[in-house]
């Protein structure tokens, strides 16, 4: 069982990661690369602006010369993202086939449907109150975020657990309210909402995050389910 449950998530990780990789190499890094432009832009005009005062203009520069090292904008950063990528596709994926080995799917098909339930919960559902974010985007504290993430996530995987599994109308409703709990206690937000990049950057930036997701979650379920029947033994 164990070595099915690995073989499974480690071929469907791959096959997933490759997927959202190519997607946002096409689509989701050429937005958040145009975004950086207009964040990189800031500073410059920050630096005249210091020049015209007589201010810190050296300061600044030797704040950039300190950050730490990022992957170039080519293959470092594809590679990089690909690597990361690989990394999540494969630890969900272990979770998809560890839950195929309590109740798994009959068919191939119904791994898109955990699929499904795997972007709603990582996904869908936390973008609705932290949608996603280009470079240059005020934010809340970062713990803030993460607990209300974290909360949103373990909710709404239990809310659509207990709906699709719940044998009584009583646990099916509570699901619903799990569902809901963590959107009207509501994200931690900004003091002030700005962004460095044009609005309409921002809305195809969080569609092509979305839509980019949920090919991925997709593909991870289907490419789960049908590994997990394909590595079927008599011992398993």
């Amino acid at each position: 069982m164990i070595k099915r449950i690995a073989q499974t998530a480690g071929f469907a990780g791959l096959i997933a990661a490759l997927v959202l990789t190519l997607l946002q190499s096409l689509w989701v890094t050429p937005l958040i690369l145009q975004a950086e432009t207009y964040e990189n832009a800031e500073p410059v005009a920050q630096v005249e602006h210091d020049h015209e005062h007589g201010g810190a203009a050296v300061a600044h520069t030797h704040e950039h010369s300190a950050e730490a090292w990022a992957p170039e904008d080519g293959w470092q950063r594809t590679l990089s993202t690909g690597g990361s990528n690989l990394v999540v596709a494969v630890g969900f994926a272990l979770i998809l086939a560890g839950l195929f080995s309590l109740r798994g799917p009959t068919r191939v098909w119904q791994g898109l449907l955990w699929g499904l339930s795997g972007f709603a919960t990582f996904a869908l559902a936390p973008s609705l109150g932290l949608p996603p974010e280009l470079p240059g985007t005020a934010a809340a504290d970062l713990a803030h975020r993460q607990t209300w993430w974290v909360g949103t996530a373990a909710s709404t995987a239990v809310g659509l657990a207990l709906i699709a599994f719940g044998r009584h109308w009583a646990l099916r409703v509570l699901g619903v309210v799990l569902l809901v709990i963590p959107h009207v206690v509501g994200a931690p937000q900004p003091e002030a909402h700005s962004s460095l990049a044009p609005e309409a950057l921002e809305h195809e930036f969080i569609a092509a995050s979305l839509i980019t997701n949920a090919v991925f979650w997709a593909v991870l379920g289907w490419a789960a389910a049908w590994l997990y029947q394909r590595h079927a033994s008599p011992s398993a």
